[in-house]
């Protein structure tokens, strides 16, 4: 599976961005997908996860609330809506494809290239 992130840009504090992730490949409906975020000088970690059949998303703690996973399976193709955003939600953002629903980043097996997203105060 090829995934390509695409959406990010700079935004205001409190306002909205949507992320996409294309894939190609026939089997990304089998996949759960996952986004993820690095922000300069830090790990990567987990922000939302979504399984292959679109019934289960689960979020981190910090997005809760604000952030929604969503997925188009005919479309080969996960979102991702950031509504109010905040200045510490500046990163890069990244999908990724996995064999099970996850918050482990170690388990997904796919990654996209990343799309930065910029928040300002």
């Amino acid at each position: 599976v090829q995934l390509q992130a695409s959406g990010g840009g700079l935004v205001q504090a409190g306002g909205s961005l949507r992320l996409s992730c294309a894939a190609s490949g026939r089997s990304f409906s089998s996949y759960a997908m996952g986004w993820f975020r690095q922000a300069p000088g830090k790990e990567r970690e987990f922000v939302a996860v979504i399984s292959w059949s679109g019934g289960n998303t689960y979020y981190a703690d910090s997005v809760e609330g604000r952030f929604t996973i969503s997925r188009d399976n005919a479309k080969n193709t996960v979102y991702l809506q950031m509504n109010s955003l905040k200045p510490e939600d500046t990163a890069v953002y990244y999908c990724a494809a996995a064999s099970i629903s996850t918050n482990y980043v170690d388990e997904y097996r796919y990654w996209g290239q990343g799309t930065l997203v910029t928040v300002s105060s």
